[in-house]
C-alpha cells in the first residue's frame, strides 16, 4: 500500500466519497432502481478516511454525492472534495499592523525562536495599543513559517499479510461499455531477437473492455515495468476515452505510486483481484489463449522475429481479425458490441495531462542556500518566486527525471515545471534582481537590532513596579556589577585595616 500520509484531508475525503459512488457511475442503475442501490450502500459500514473508524452514511448523503459526481463538468473527484474556505491560508486574527511589526522584528532578530518572537510581540502590543491583540503563539508561528520567517543560525564571528479467505465464485459482466477495463501482462511463448544479439521473451500488455471484449490497446514490451504499464494505458485512453473503473492484479507495476495516483487523478476506480483468484481476470486469460493459438501460431515461420515486427503483426491481427470475429458469449463481434453501447466513457484528456497525471507525489525540503530540492538523487531548481515554500509538493516519474512538476499541496494545481540543476549554465548566466525579499536570509540582510527588546523592557518595568528593595549594591562609583557577600565583607575588612594603619602612622 502506498504511503498517503502527505495527502491533504480534502483529497482523502474526495477519493473516499468517489469510492462509494464510483460503482453507480460505472453501471448507472435503471429508472426506479436508484433508491434500492442507495439503500444498499447506506447499509454498509465504511472506514473513515482519516481516523479509520467504522461508520455509515445515510442514503440521502450518498445520493447528494452521486449527483455531484454525475453532474460534474470535468473531474468528479474535484466535485466531491471538500471546499477550500475563502480565508484558507490567511490569518484574520493577525492584523496588518501586527504583521508589519512582526516582519520588522524578524528582520532585526532572525535568530529568535517563535516563542521569543511571540513574547516580544505581546510586549510591543502593550506599549502600542494600535497594534491590536496578539493571537496565540501557534498562529504567530504558522504565519512566520508561511512567510519563510524561519530561525536563522547565529553567524559566528571570525577570530504481516492477511490470511486468504476462500469465497464462492460467480461470472460477472458490466452492462455499459467502458464501465470496466481489464489490464494484465502476458509473457509470450516465443523469444525475440534484440539489437545486441541476445534473445528475450516479450511481455504483452493488453487493456480489454469488460462489456464488449474490445481490446482498447495491446502492445509488447521487454519487461513488466511501471513505465511500460503507464505507456500502454495512456495509449488506450487516447484511443478509447477514459473508463470508469479498471481491474488489474497486484503486480508491482499496477500498485506503483505513479499508477495508483494517476488513476485517482483521472477519476478511475482501481480494483485489484483477490489473492489466488486469477479467474477474476478470466476474460483476459481467454484472450491470451487466442494470442498464442492464432497470432503466435501464424508467426511460427518467421525466423527473425523482432519487437517491432511483433507489435506490427499484433495490431493488424487485433483490429482486423479479433475485433471483427463473432464472440460466442456476446453473439456478436466485439467491435459491434462496443459501437452499440450504451457507453459511459469520458472524453480523453490531452497527452500532456496524461503525462502529468501518472506521476508520484511527494513533499521535499527546500535547500534555502540555492533554492533547490533533491528528487531520487537529482537536484532540481525552483523558480525564485517559489523559494518561500519550505516544503514544496512535487510530482515526478521515477523513470523520467528530465523534469518534475511543482504543484499546489491543497488543490493539486500545476504551478511550474522544474528542471534539473545545470551548474555549467548557471556559471555563465546572468542573475535577475529580486524586487522583494524571497528568502529568509534576504529578509534579515539589511537590518540590525536596535535597543532593548520589548519583552525585556516589560520585564524590567514589571520588576521595578513590584516595590521590592534593590536587588544589588554597586561596588563603587565606577563599578556596575553587584558584589557577592564574601567579597563585600573582605573589602570592608581591608578598608578597616587601611584606616587603622593610617591612624597609627598619624600618631607616630
Amino acid at each position: 500500500m502506498n504511503d498517503k500520509s502527505h495527502e491533504s484531508a480534502r483529497m482523502k475525503w474526495a477519493r473516499f466519497r468517489f469510492t462509494i459512488v464510483g460503482p453507480l457511475l460505472s453501471c448507472p442503475p435503471d429508472a426506479g432502481e436508484l433508491r434500492e442501490h442507495l439503500e444498499t450502500l447506506a447499509s454498509r459500514r465504511w472506514e473513515h478516511p482519516t481516523t479509520r473508524e467504522s461508520l455509515r452514511y445515510g442514503a440521502s448523503t450518498i445520493e447528494r454525492w452521486y449527483y455531484a459526481a454525475k453532474n460534474a463538468p470535468k473531474d468528479p473527484i474535484d466535485a466531491l472534495a471538500r471546499k477550500v474556505p475563502s480565508h484558507a491560508g490567511t490569518r484574520p486574527s493577525l492584523g496588518l499592523p501586527l504583521r508589519d511589526a512582526l516582519a520588522a522584528q524578524y528582520r532585526a532578530h532572525p535568530s529568535w525562536t517563535y516563542a521569543l518572537h511571540h513574547q516580544n510581540l505581546v510586549a510591543l502590543a502593550r506599549q502600542d495599543a494600535t497594534l491590536g491583540e496578539v493571537p496565540s503563539p501557534a498562529t504567530v508561528a504558522r504565519h512566520m513559517r508561511q512567510q519563510a520567517m524561519v530561525k536563522q543560525r547565529r553567524k559566528k564571528k571570525r577570530g504481516e499479510a492477511q490470511a486468504f479467505e476462500p469465497r464462492e465464485r460467480r461470472s460477472f459482466e458490466v452492462t455499459r461499455v467502458h464501465a470496466l477495463w481489464h489490464a494484465d501482462f502476458h509473457e509470450g511463448s516465443r523469444a525475440i531477437a534484440l539489437a545486441d544479439g541476445s534473445v528475450k521473451k516479450p511481455q504483452l500488455l493488453a487493456f480489454m473492455d469488460d462489456a464488449s471484449r474490445l481490446i482498447c490497446h495491446a502492445q509488447w514490451y521487454l519487461d513488466q515495468s511501471t513505465e511500460a504499464w503507464v505507456h500502454g494505458l495512456s495509449q488506450a485512453i487516447l484511443k478509447r476515452g477514459l473508463p470508469r473503473a479498471l481491474l488489474s492484479d497486484n503486480g508491482s507495476a499496477m500498485l506503483a505510486a505513479e499508477s495508483t495516483e494517476g488513476l485517482a487523478r483521472l477519476s478511475i476506480v482501481h480494483h485489484t483481484t483477490l489473492p489466488y483468484t486469477p479467474e477474476q481476470n478470466g476474460k483476459q486469460e481467454s484472450f491470451w489463449g487466442l494470442v498464442e493459438g492464432r497470432l503466435m501460431a501464424m508467426l511460427e515461420g518467421e525466423a527473425e522475429l523482432t519487437l517491432a515486427k511483433l507489435n506490427e503483426a499484433t495490431q493488424a491481427w487485433v483490429e482486423l481479425d479479433y475485433h471483427r470475429k463473432r464472440h460466442s458469449e456476446l453473439n456478436t463481434t466485439p467491435l459491434e458490441r462496443a459501437m452499440r453501447g450504451p457507453s459511459v466513457a469520458r472524453t480523453a484528456p490531452t497527452m500532456d495531462v496524461l503525462r502529468r497525471a501518472f506521476r508520484k507525489e511527494e513533499v521535499r525540503t527546500l535547500r534555502r542556500s540555492d533554492g533547490t530540492i533533491t528528487i531520487e538523487g537529482v537536484r532540481f531548481e525552483l523558480p525564485a518566486r517559489y523559494c518561500v515554500l519550505l516544503r514544496p509538493t512535487v510530482r515526478f516519474a521515477r523513470w523520467d527525471l528530465s523534469s518534475a512538476d511543482l504543484v499546489d499541496a491543497r488543490h493539486g494545481t500545476h504551478l511550474a515545471t522544474l528542471l534539473p540543476l545545470d551548474k555549467s549554465k548557471n556559471a555563465s548566466g546572468a542573475r535577475r534582481p529580486i524586487d522583494s525579499p524571497q528568502r529568509p536570509e534576504d529578509l534579515a540582510r539589511d537590518a540590525s537590532p536596535v535597543g532593548i527588546a520589548p519583552h525585556l523592557q516589560q520585564l524590567m518595568a514589571d520588576y521595578a513596579a513590584t516595590g521590592l528593595p534593590p536587588a544589588y549594591l554597586p561596588l563603587g562609583p565606577h563599578h556596575e556589577a553587584a558584589p557577592t557577600t564574601e567579597h563585600s565583607s573582605a573589602s570592608d575588612c581591608s578598608d578597616d585595616s587601611r584606616d587603622d594603619d593610617h591612624d597609627d602612622r598619624g600618631d607616630s
